[in-house]
């Protein structure tokens, strides 16, 4: 749990509903994006480089949604503006998923949580945590799915500036893409039929 309360952030909380994913779902969910014990070391030596580094990655993913108005819309009030206090309250917990991400505390809890954001992207739970009116009752799956390379591309010039070897920089590169992977794959989870998930 971060130092100081993020609002919203209900990681390990009652307030988050459990996921209909099963253990064994989910351990072979995580086999099929080849996320194993190595991986989880490399997340959490990434969590050592880029731990005074977040607020400069943030920059660079939200430079990237601001500078794309299909991205910025789902930020935006119906005025069709983005609304700051709703991109400022997404950023501290964007800041809080790296750190989880690095974290590699893949457990129920964690899987839970990933419900959770899943949810929040969706007319379910969009725009209610921060207490919003936005342009958009959910963002399209497309969309969350295609942002997986923004954030793993981006990551990887982050990951190099602490000196480490470039085999060490592309083993925590890789793991990054795993999990990042693993999430989105269960952030989809709302979106779909049970069955078909």
């Amino acid at each position: 749990m971060p130092s100081t309360p993020i609002p919203g952030y209900t990681h390990a909380t009652s307030a988050v509903a459990r996921s209909p994913l099963g253990d064994e779902e989910f351990a072979l969910l995580k086999q099929t994006v080849l996320l194993g014990d190595d991986d989880l070391k490399q997340l959490q030596l990434a969590g050592e480089v880029l731990a005074d580094q977040v607020e400069d990655v943030l920059d660079v993913w939200y430079g990237f949604v601001g500078g794309n108005a299909h991205l910025v819309h789902y930020f935006s009030g119906a005025d069709g503006k983005p609304n700051p206090e709703y991109l400022a309250g997404v950023r501290r917990r964007f800041g809080q998923w790296i750190r989880d991400t690095c974290a590699a505390r893949y457990d129920r809890d964690w899987l839970d949580y990933q419900y959770e954001i899943g949810l929040r992207h969706t007319s379910a739970k969009k725009n209610r945590t921060d207490g919003v009116s936005s342009a958009a009752a959910a963002i399209h799956l497309r969309y969350l799915i295609a942002f997986i390379v923004p954030i793993t591309a981006t990551i990887k010039p982050f990951l190099a500036r602490k000196g480490h070897a470039p085999a060490q920089v592309e083993a925590m590169h890789a793991a990054w893409f795993k999990s990042v992977t693993l999430q989105v794959t269960l952030w989809s989870m709302p979106y779909v039929a049970p069955s078909s998930f």
